[in-house]
C-alpha cells in the first residue's frame, strides 16, 4: 500500500487546502456549533470536501473517514474498509475562529486499523510534518528525531487538563512532578511539536482517532514513546477516545508510568485505554 501513495503529492494537497480554504478566512470566519457543542466553520467543511474529492480522484479505492462526518458514517467506514484515509480538515477550530494562530490539517492512511502514513500541515508556520511506518519522520525535507529528555522535574510538557479525570488533574496540580506545562488547543500540532523536541511530554485524557492517527505515527517514527494511561498500547481500530501519555524517550515514559502506578496504589483512578 505505501508504495502506491505519492507522499509529495499528498503533502502539497494539504498545503493547497490551507491556502484556498483556511488561511483566507483566518480572522474573518463565522463559526457555528455542532450537536456535541464543538465549533465548526465553513473552513472545516470546505477543506474536508476538497481533500475528499481530490483523494478520491487520485486514489478511488481508498475511502475517507473525516471528522465532519456523522458517527454512523465513521463507524461504518472503519468496520468495512481494509484501508482508509483518516482526516481532520482543521484541528484547533476554536483557536482558528478566535484568531489564535495555532491550528492544522491532519491526514493519515490506515491499513487494517493501523496508521502506516501520516501528514500534518501547520498553515501559519508553513511546516509539513510527515511519517511512513518503518521509514522515519520528517519536517519538510529534514529528518525528524527526538532528543533525550531531561529528568521529569526539569521537563516542560503539554497537559490537557480539560479532559483529565478530576482526581488525576488535582493530583498533578498539587504535586506538579514536572517543571512547567502548556496547552496549545490543537492536538495535531501538539504531537508534531513534541516529535520536534519543542517540549518533553504530552498528557491527554480523551483523544479522538483523527486527532492522533497521523501525529502518533510521526512521534513514534521520530523515536518517541506512547501508551494509554493504563499502560496499554495506543490503538486506531475503533472510534473510542483514548487517553495519552507520550514522551520524547522511553526513560521519561517509564518515569511517568511509575508516577501513575504510585498514584493508583494511593487510590487515584485513571481512565481506561478506551473511555
Amino acid at each position: 500500500m505505501i508504495h502506491e501513495i505519492d507522499q509529495q503529492w499528498v503533502g502539497k494537497l494539504l498545503r493547497t487546502s490551507a491556502e484556498r480554504f483556511i488561511l483566507p478566512r483566518f480572522h474573518t470566519v463565522v463559526s457555528s456549533r455542532k450537536p456535541d457543542g464543538s465549533i465548526v466553520t465553513s473552513a472545516d467543511i470546505d477543506s474536508q470536501n476538497f481533500l475528499q474529492d481530490m483523494l478520491a480522484a487520485r486514489y478511488p479505492d481508498i475511502p475517507l473517514l473525516g471528522e465532519e462526518m456523522s458517527p454512523q458514517e465513521q463507524q461504518q467506514l472503519l468496520q468495512n474498509s481494509t484501508a482508509l484515509w483518516c482526516l481532520d480538515p482543521l484541528d484547533g477550530t476554536s483557536n482558528f475562529a478566535a484568531g489564535v494562530p495555532v491550528f492544522g490539517i491532519s491526514l493519515a492512511l490506515l491499513e487494517k486499523g493501523h496508521s502506516i502514513m501520516g501528514w500534518i500541515y501547520d498553515p501559519v508556520r508553513a511546516e509539513l510534518f510527515s511519517a511512513v511506518r518503518g521509514q522515519g519522520a520528517k519536517v519538510d525535507n529534514n529528518p525528524l528525531l527526538t532528543r533525550e529528555a531531561p529528568a521529569l522535574k526539569y521537563c516542560v510538557g503539554v497537559v490537557d487538563y480539560k479532559r483529565l479525570k478530576r482526581p488525576l488533574a488535582l493530583r498533578i496540580i498539587d504535586e506538579r512532578p514536572f517543571h512547567s506545562q502548556r496547552n496549545f488547543g490543537a492536538s495535531v500540532l501538539e504531537w508534531c511539536w513534541l516529535a520536534a523536541g519543542r517540549y518533553h511530554f504530552y498528557l491527554h485524557g480523551a483523544q479522538q482517532l483523527w486527532d492522533r492517527a497521523a501525529g502518533a505515527l510521526i512521534l513514534q517514527e521520530a523515536g518517541g514513546q506512547i501508551s494509554c494511561f493504563d499502560g496499554s498500547p495506543l490503538q486506531e481500530k475503533d472510534l473510542k477516545p483514548r487517553s495519552i501519555i507520550a514522551t520524547l524517550d522511553p526513560d521519561l515514559h517509564q518515569t511517568w508510568r511509575n508516577w501513575m502506578d504510585q498514584a493508583t496504589d494511593q487510590g487515584v483512578e485513571f481512565p481506561n485505554a478506551a473511555l
